[in-house]
């Protein structure tokens, strides 16, 4: 985890003073459940280091990991990949750029552009879809790599 620290890869865990700013519970626990941080670890070493590397800017964390409580209160779905540590939400000074860049690397499972942010997940075990989709105002649209 070269540009990234695990601090802004989970906010839903930590320090007993801080509180997660999204789903307003007191941090529960100093330890994630068995193998969250070895799915965050890999999500930043596989995807979003060389992303950054290849990007040569920085690219900032809107939300990685998120406890049950935290990804109900952003309205994410029930079997996001946030709570298995394998998704993030970025943004940079160039998001389109980014998820090229991304998408261009090959080692990533889903790739969904918003208009502020990118959604990336990695499995680090089993298969990746290499799913890309662009959210639009009816819904998700399935995205060609060259169309981004």
């Amino acid at each position: 985890m070269q540009n990234f620290s695990k601090k802004e890869m989970i906010r839903c865990y930590g320090d007993k003073e801080r509180r997660c700013r999204e789903c307003r519970l007191p941090q529960p626990a100093t330890r994630l459940p068995n193998g969250i941080e070895e799915n965050i670890v890999s999500l930043v070493d596989d995807v979003l280091d060389p992303a950054r590397r290849k990007l040569g800017k920085p690219i900032v964390v809107n939300s990685g990991f998120r406890c049950p409580v935290h990804n109900k209160a952003v309205g994410g779905v029930y079997n996001s990949q946030h709570l298995s540590g394998q998704a993030a939400d970025v943004h940079c000074e160039d998001n389109r750029k980014l998820a090229r860049i991304i998408v261009e690397a090959g080692r990533f499972d889903q790739l969904i552009v918003y208009p502020t942010f990118v959604h990336v997940s990695w499995k680090r075990q089993g298969g990746n879809r290499k799913q890309v989709l662009k959210k639009t105002a009816t819904g998700y649209q399935k995205v060609a790599p060259s169309e981004l």
